[in-house]
């Protein structure tokens, strides 16, 4: 490595050949760990265990985070590592991961954030899809939005969730920023905007004040949206900047949702089968869907045990059971893990006194 005399500034050539010379030490590194990660993939192979286990990639993001006392910032150890396991994952077995196409979607920004770019992607034209493939086996893990901070659930992907037997391994969340993109430089002469619906109505107050005789055009997902924009320079797409440079297009307007700290939550589903449920990491959410009688106090019962047990109920949706009978599914975000007793104690006590339960996932709450 280039070293200086004691009190000289190093010029800009030899703070180069320093960079330089840990670039290759730290590639020697890495493809150290890659030969670790390659022996790991056969014990795994032999074991019949998955290759990649969310709690454990947690707790090594956790780990590296708590130790890193450098000037490196603390929120950019994640990216850096989920990348390094995801190469290094990609030599166990390729991971195929559903998620909504095209390119450029949020979806996809999530998929690649939570996994890594090292994976085989599944493009999917809607949520259905992306059930479909992953229940099937065409996937091994599926990407779904499920809420968003100014418009709520994601219906869909709810009830999705009661009529397959797909679990919830993990989740992440991102900033949504929704660009106005156009093939030409102007808000002049737009006669629609393209987007998934959801987007057009996070971007309603802008596109009113600014926009008030374009046409708001729902179409499958904002990608597409961008991709019809890219055709017809009378029409604008609500998408991300990659979805920009993905189709050629120009940020005619920058971050234009209603609300600046617009967030959508995503969650990584998988087949039971393939993936087991994650093992307690420490900080972990524990998703259900449960149904009770259609008798008074019956929504009180079910609450009972989670405040006997101190668990702390972090999200509760209802939704309608369309059995034509005002009868509702409930949807329960709950901190912690079955693994611990007051946990598991809440839940074989609610699951007494549900007409329907159903675990849908417990996994390492998004450590972004």
């Amino acid at each position: 490595m280039a070293t200086t005399e004691p009190g000289r500034v190093p010029d800009l050539a030899a703070l180069r050949a320093q960079i330089d010379a840990l670039d290759r030490e730290l590639l020697g590194l890495l493809n150290r760990r890659a030969e670790v990660a390659l022996a790991v993939g056969e014990l795994k192979r032999n074991e019949g265990s998955p290759a990649f286990r969310p709690e454990r990639e947690a707790a090594v993001i956790d780990g590296l985070k708590a130790a890193n006392a450098g000037p490196l910032p603390a929120a950019s150890v994640a990216p850096i590592w989920r990348e390094i396991m995801s190469a290094c994952r990609a030599l166990e077995t390729p991971t195929r991961v559903a998620y909504l196409g095209p390119a450029g979607t949020f979806s996809e920004l999530a998929a690649l954030g939570y996994f890594g770019a090292s994976i085989v992607k599944v493009l999917c034209a809607n949520a259905d899809e992306v059930f479909h493939a992953t229940s099937a086996g065409a996937a091994d893990f599926g990407v779904v939005p499920v809420e968003n901070s100014s418009e709520g659930v994601v219906t869909r992907s709810l009830d999705l969730f009661l009529t397959t037997p797909l679990i919830i391994v993990g989740e992440t969340s991102l900033y949504v920023r929704h660009n106005l993109l156009r093939r030409i430089d102007s808000s002049e002469g737009i006669a629609a905007v393209c987007a998934h619906p959801q987007a057009l109505a996070q971007c309603h107050a802008w596109l009113s004040h600014h926009l008030p005789n374009a046409e708001r055009r729902p179409v499958a997902s904002n990608a597409e949206g961008a991709r019809l924009a890219s055709l017809d320079e009378r029409l604008a797409g609500l998408a991300s900047e990659r979805a920009a440079s993905e189709f050629g297009l120009h940020i005619v307007a920058p971050a234009i949702q209603d609300d600046a700290h617009n967030r959508t939550r995503f969650a990584i589903v998988a087949h039971p089968a393939a993936h087991p449920l994650p093992k307690a990491s420490g900080h972990d959410c524990t998703s259900l869907v449960v149904s009770v009688p259609n008798r008074p106090g019956a929504v009180h019962d079910m609450l009972v045990p989670l405040k006997v047990h101190g668990v702390s109920m972090t999200r509760f949706e209802s939704r309608p059971a369309r059995s034509g009978q005002w009868e509702y599914y409930f949807y329960v975000d709950l901190q912690g893990h079955p693994d611990q007793p007051e946990v598991g104690a809440a839940l074989n006590e609610l699951r007494e006194v549900s007409s329907f339960f159903k675990l849908l996932g417990t996994y390492p709450v998004d450590s972004h």
